[in-house]
């Protein structure tokens, strides 16, 4: 028992040995501890390691993807190179192959020749030859070859010059060359024709130099490619142009009346430049010149629709005045151009016309609105008083807007003058002056719907576009003066510098300015322009005339005052033997009817006694013109039953040379009122021959109606005279309506003189009555 007790203490040690359980804790708990901040530390290291690593991997990934490109790119390269080294392989294998061709053919060719003239000793020298001969030319193939990778194209045309003028057969065709040369010939040229490619390039280049660009230029042309370089040379500095052009068209809205001066410039300049650099390479060989020729003109089309599409509105002022710098730029471009052997002026014209007579018309048109709009203010129309001062002569409270519608007349032809320049009236001043002789007219016929007219017309007419009526006689003649004073006057001061610049052109010679000469069709005579204003006054004048007449010879009923009834009855049967025989009242109310026109003429017409008489005389004569027209008046005495006697025949033929006089008395020009006259006596004449009345028997002679009518005229003008009035009035002139008879008839004399009775008091019952009206009471 004791051996086994003894064999347990060995095996458990007593309790006194054994570690306590706190220490163990405490021994463990500090190991623990230990390790776990160990661990953190090799954690934190371990951390900056992979920082480190992945910054690290970063960079030489970047590093790597450089490196990753560089190597393509020199993969490139190297196949590049390659490719290079290839082609030069198969080049020099061409080569070899060629010249051991060419060799064996020419040795097989001459074999016999050689060996009867030479021996052994002079086949080995020229085959050394041939072979030094041959590595001669390779190597200058070589060296071509190198300069053309470098683009040293002065070098290399050089170089190829110096051979060909050191081997001439290079130059041969190949059907006369030699046959060893054939291969060399052909090798060279290869190389000349990327020589020409890499020139071609060079020119094409956007940005490349003028300097640089003739050289190019001058290398085709050493290369024999006149043709090409030519072109090239037109392309390039049409390029250019079509550059700045492009450059300046934004700021065509910034400059509208001068933007077609500018872009001229551009155009022409870019011509006589391209010109003289065409002389410069080319010479003046007559292929390049047609070249040079077809190319100005191309870019002159492209010119003229580039200043049509960005010019201004076309019925502007402002487009007229581009229109017109346009063209006088481009004549002088065209002028400037003509040493170089280019004369383009007449296609410039040519282009031009439609645009330049698109633009008169839409400004006439616009000058015929302004004329026709009497709403517009007239103080945005200035005229210097040289223009206006004719004008406000006419001007009253009553007719200011005549003279303000005259005013505006003459400003707006002027505007349109002052923006046409010297060229433009040289081509158009024909068209130019046409068209404002045309714009007259159109003033004309606005004024003729200011005067008086029948009610037929009035319908006819829409008067609410015209502000002002010429009613009284002062008005109409007021009227009248405007237009005479504008067409006669103003007009001509306005259009003067176009008529000096058509004189001019008249008396220059044949010179540099011949092919700008204006055609034919554009030209018009002063005389004939003057006759197409005189036309429109006529217009006017006659309107006013018939108008006053018809307001004389027919009463407010629309009953006539020269009524053919006046000569079918009388007391009298013979005129010849009244005690002081006198014309009919209606004659004699038109003699006063002029002397009033007259009187108020002189007052309104004051220093314009050319207008006066034109006026009165055109009266007169539109009198006698209407009883020659009258068909109801000349019915009645050409009718079966009309009971005609001498007194009839005597009066009628009274009153036609009291007529005559009037005009002769006045100073008008009577020659076509004594022919009318003439021609109704005659009628008259034959209408009382026909019914029983013996003008031989009957009428006096000729001189006694030409003595009675002038002493009509003063014993006429003797009462007036004593009147106390210088002026005679409307109403004394009005032959009333009423029906008076002769015994109840009132004779208001406006004279003193108690033995005449004036015939502005004639009232309608005198001219009913069969008896003329009697001078003494």
């Amino acid at each position: 028992m004791r051996m086994e007790s003894s064999e347990e203490e060995d095996d458990f040690p007593a309790i006194e040995s054994v570690t306590p359980q706190s220490k163990i804790d405490t021994i463990y708990q500090s190991n623990t501890e230990k390790g776990i901040r160990k661990i953190c530390f090799e954690l934190l290291d371990l951390k900056d390691a992979v920082e480190n690593m992945c910054s690290n991997t970063r960079t030489k990934y970047s590093a790597f993807l450089r490196l990753s490109e560089e190597v393509v790119e020199t993969e490139h390269e190297l196949n590049d190179l390659r490719k290079h080294i290839s082609a030069h392989r198969i080049l020099l294998q061409d080569l070899l192959t060629g010249v051991s061709r060419e060799v064996e053919e020419w040795t097989l060719a001459s074999d016999d020749i050689q060996e009867a003239e030479h021996g052994p000793q002079d086949i080995e020298l020229d085959d050394t030859f041939s072979t030094e001969q041959v590595d001669q030319r390779l190597i200058f193939l070589e060296n071509i070859d190198v300069l053309l990778a470098e683009h040293k194209t002065d070098e290399v045309i050089e170089a190829i010059d110096a051979e060909e003028r050191s081997h001439p057969e290079l130059k041969t065709s190949a059907d006369t060359a030699a046959t060893e040369s054939s291969f060399y010939r052909t090798a060279l040229s290869k190389r000349k024709l990327m020589l020409e490619n890499q020139l071609v390039e060079t020119t094409e280049q956007p940005s490349i130099a003028i300097g640089e660009l003739k050289k190019a230029l001058s290398g085709l042309l050493k290369l024999g490619k006149g043709p090409l370089a030519h072109q090239l040379l037109l392309k390039s500095y049409g390029s250019r142009l079509q550059k700045s052009i492009e450059a300046f068209l934004p700021l065509c809205p910034c400059y509208p009346e001068t933007y077609s001066t500018s872009l001229s410039n551009l155009v022409f300049s870019s011509i006589l430049l391209t010109t003289k650099e065409s002389a410069t390479l080319c010479g003046d060989n007559p292929v390049y010149s047609n070249k040079i020729v077809q190319w100005a003109e191309w870019e002159i089309e492209s010119f003229v629709r580039l200043v049509k599409e960005h010019a201004p509105c076309s019925d502007t002022a402002s487009a007229l005045h581009a229109a017109s710098v346009c063209v006088q730029a481009s004549l002088n471009h065209c002028s400037a151009l003509e040493p170089q052997g280019l004369k383009l002026s007449k296609l410039l014209l040519v282009l031009l016309q439609p645009y330049i007579e698109e633009v008169l018309e839409l400004n006439f048109r616009r000058a015929r609105k302004q004329i026709l709009d009497f709403s517009e203010s007239d103080e945005s129309m200035p005229l210097s008083p040289r223009f206006a001062s004719p004008l406000t002569t006419f001007a009253t409270p009553s007719d200011s807007l005549l003279v303000a519608s005259g005013i505006r007349f003459i400003f707006i032809i002027k505007d349109i003058v002052e923006q046409l320049t010297h060229f433009v009236i040289l081509h158009f001043g024909g068209n130019i002056l046409t068209r404002i002789s045309q714009l007259f007219d159109k003033y004309i016929d606005v004024l003729i719907k200011a005067l008086p007219s029948t009610p037929e017309e009035d319908n006819l007419t829409d008067m609410k576009d015209i502000p002002f009526r010429a009613e009284t006689d002062s008005q109409q003649l007021a009227l009248l003066g405007t237009a005479f004073t504008i067409a006669e006057e103003l007009l001509p001061m306005v259009v003067s510098k176009i008529w000096n610049i058509l004189s001019e052109s008249k008396e220059v010679g044949i010179g540099p300015m011949e092919s700008i000469m204006p055609s034919a069709n554009n030209t018009l005579e002063f005389k004939e322009w003057r006759r197409q204003l005189q036309h429109s006054l006529d217009k006017l004048k006659d309107h006013f005339c018939r108008q006053y007449v018809i307001s004389f010879i027919y009463s407010r009923d629309d009953k006539t005052r020269l009524d053919a009834h006046n000569y079918l009855q009388g007391k009298e049967d013979n005129l010849f033997w009244k005690s002081d025989p006198f014309p009919s009242l209606p004659f004699q109310a038109l003699f006063g009817k002029l002397q009033q026109l007259a009187t108020v003429a002189g007052d309104i017409l004051l220093g314009r006694e050319k207008v006066q008489k034109v006026l009165l005389a055109r009266l007169t004569e539109t009198v006698v013109m209407w009883l020659s027209d009258e068909q109801d008046f000349w019915s009645v005495l050409e009718h079966e039953s009309a009971p005609l006697k001498p007194l009839g025949l005597q009066q009628l033929i009274l009153d036609m040379h009291f007529t005559v006089e009037i005009a002769r008395f006045a100073g008008y020009p009577c020659r076509s009122v004594h022919q009318m006259a003439s021609a109704i006596n005659a009628r008259a004449i034959r209408a009382f021959s026909a019914r029983g009345v013996d003008p031989q028997s009957s009428l006096p002679e000729d001189e006694w109606f030409v003595e009675t009518a002038k002493g009509a005229i003063n014993k006429l003008l003797q009462g007036a005279s004593g009147s106390d009035t210088s002026e005679i009035d409307e109403e004394h002139i009005i032959i009333h309506d009423d029906d008076i008879s002769d015994s109840d008839a009132s004779l208001s004399s406006i004279s003193t003189v108690d033995s005449t009775e004036s015939f502005a008091s004639a009232e309608m019952g005198d001219l009913d009555s069969p008896n003329f009206s009697d001078t003494e009471s």
